[in-house]
């Protein structure tokens, strides 16, 4: 039986049979139109990059302006031109309103504790718990089931675990997570993503372990549903609201230049509304804190808005179709009036949805950026739901920039080390390959004599050099996890920082770079840039373009197309 003739080993230096060649696959397509036009388009461009006119305007140093802090900065993930955005809308707390976090989470956790024992009949000897704002950060997963307290990277694996609050032991933390990842829609799992849901971590934990350590045996799945329940009491009723109303300077910090970025904004022509799922009272209270007086033009905060909608009660207001009702806005608890027909500027709203916004205000999609500072409520499912581009408040992000900045020393160090370990990473590997090669040559035993001991001499040295670097390898392992781990917890000394989990993005970092199109720490931000500003993004890069492939500086700015996580 014949066969046909056989290919010819592929040559490294030569491409893949069929691939890209040059004849007659590469550029056989280009059309001569095609190419007139490029040609045209490069002599263009060559007479753009040496204009000598165009030079100077572009290398003449702009007037001095205010340099803006690095973290007070807004961050890009998708780009976003804002002379395009003709309404921008704002929540109210932890958004306009920023609070003294330590402040409000005590008087979160002292509330809720007296109500576990008070009404859900919880030992009094809970009382005692102590909160350490150190334990709790955004971005933490609950495990109902197990008890535990997770932190994960972007692909949902768990590098930080704790149960009450000790680390988990290694062996549970391998046979519960290590080759699983956390599936945040599982029921198992509840995911503290806002930052009034702080101290119900801590309780959970500290609950967890100061029961068991007296022989208790905890229900963890209820623990949770009731800390979940009397934490949510606490802000329904209001009464976490009061307590703040009655010393509103203690609570909420009151930032001088929040008065002028929303003048800015409206000087640049644009529309402002508020969208809160706090009802009027409060909203009324602190809004009157934050904002009237600041500017002569503006008597009362309410002329900052064109549209007022409180008790938004999202994420519903994105998904459902509940209707606006009007409020009398003349007294404390603002009334219903009765069901809104159209949105007027001055008429304060309850309730509402997106669908009847959009309609009744006349503007829509793209048109519309919203500023707020819950991933679910306010980011993540108005970009599911809706075109509207989205801004994140994420004031943590001033301490981890600020932190991280004074540790440049530190970190530059970390990062030198740890390009270096992989390269001795990379020589041991290559050294083993030599050595495994050469002493399967001299096992053979065919080497002439000279060879032979020239093979030898080769393995001699190959092995002490592979000693060498192992010796060196395993030193910088270790060098590089106490550089890491002092860094880390230096931040926090349970989970590190914020937007990192190893050397990968957390998963609230990477939730942040999928929902929202911008993020900054406050809303005062945008008042060091124009409100017909151009944000843009830096193109993601794929590794083979990290890596130097050319396609990387065809278009270094990023895209306005759809989010990442619009699922379109």
């Amino acid at each position: 039986m014949s066969c046909g003739p056989v290919s010819p080993i592929l040559s490294p230096a030569k491409p893949i049979p069929g691939g890209p060649s040059v004849d007659p696959l590469h550029g056989s397509f280009r059309s001569s139109i095609h190419r007139e036009r490029a040609a045209d388009a490069s002599q263009r461009a060559r007479e753009l990059l040496t204009d000598e006119v165009l030079g100077r305007l572009l290398s003449t140093p702009r007037p001095p302006t205010t340099q803006v802090p690095r973290a007070r900065e807004v961050f890009v993930n998708r780009n976003l031109r804002m002379d395009h955005v003709e309404l921008i809308g704002f929540d109210m707390d932890y958004t306009l309103a920023i609070y003294h976090m330590r402040r409000l989470e005590q008087l979160s956790f002292d509330m809720t504790i007296a109500k576990l024992i008070s009404e859900y009949h919880y030992p009094p000897f809970v009382g005692g718990l102590i909160y350490d704002h150190h334990f709790v950060m955004r971005g933490l997963a609950v495990d109902r089931v197990n008890g535990n307290v997770l932190k994960m990277d972007r692909f949902g694996h768990v590098g930080r675990a704790y149960h009450g609050l000790r680390p988990l032991k290694r062996e549970a933390w391998k046979e519960l997570y290590r080759n699983k990842r956390v599936r945040l829609r599982n029921p198992q799992f509840a995911w503290n993503d806002t930052l009034f849901a702080l101290p119900e971590t801590c309780l959970f934990s500290g609950i967890i372990e100061l029961m068991e350590s007296m022989g208790h045996t905890v229900n963890y799945g209820k623990l949770y549903d009731d800390i979940r329940e009397a934490i949510d009491t606490v802000h329904r009723d209001n009464s976490l609201k009061r307590e703040i109303r009655k010393d509103l300077a203690r609570y909420v910090f009151l930032d001088p230049e929040l008065g002028p970025a929303l003048h800015k904004l409206r000087s640049g022509g644009k529309r402002l509304f508020l969208l809160t799922n706090s009802a009027w009272d409060y909203t009324n209270a602190v809004m009157r804190y934050l904002l009237d007086g600041q500017l002569p033009e503006y008597p009362s905060w309410r002329n900052y808005f064109d549209f007022t909608v409180t008790a938004a009660g999202k994420p519903a207001f994105f998904t459902e179709s509940r209707p606006f009702l009007e409020l009398d806005s003349t007294t404390e608890e603002g009334k219903v009036v009765g069901e809104a027909k159209s949105l007027e500027r001055g008429t304060v709203y309850s309730g509402g949805n997106l669908a009847q916004f959009e309609e009744m205000t006349g503007y829509r999609g793209e048109h519309i950026l919203y500023v707020g500072d819950h991933i679910y409520g306010d980011i993540l499912k108005s970009k599911k739901s809706s075109l509207w581009r989205t801004c994140m408040v994420v004031q943590e992000i001033e301490d981890e920039i600020t932190y991280t900045d004074q540790r440049r020393t530190d970190i530059d160090t970390l990062s030198e080390v740890e390009l270096t370990r992989a390269r001795l990473d990379d020589e041991v590997n290559h050294r083993k390959t030599v050595l495994n090669s050469l002493e399967r040559r001299l096992e053979r035993g065919e080497l002439p004599e000279a060879e032979r001991l020239e093979a030898e001499e080769l393995r001699k040295k190959t092995k002490a050099e592979l000693e060498k670097l192992r010796k060196s390898l395993k030193a910088t392992n270790g060098i590089a996890d106490t550089l890491e781990q002092d860094v880390e917890e230096g931040f926090n000394p349970y989970w590190g920082l914020l937007f990192k989990e190893g050397n990968e993005n957390s998963r609230f970092g990477y939730q942040v770079e999928q929902y929202a199109c911008l993020y900054t720490s406050r809303v005062s931000n945008f008042l060091h840039h124009s409100p017909m500003q151009y944000y843009r993004s830096p193109r993601d890069l794929m590794a083979h373009e990290q890596a130097g492939a050319l396609s990387s500086k065809m278009s270094p700015l990023g895209s306005e197309g759809p989010p990442k996580g619009s699922d379109q």
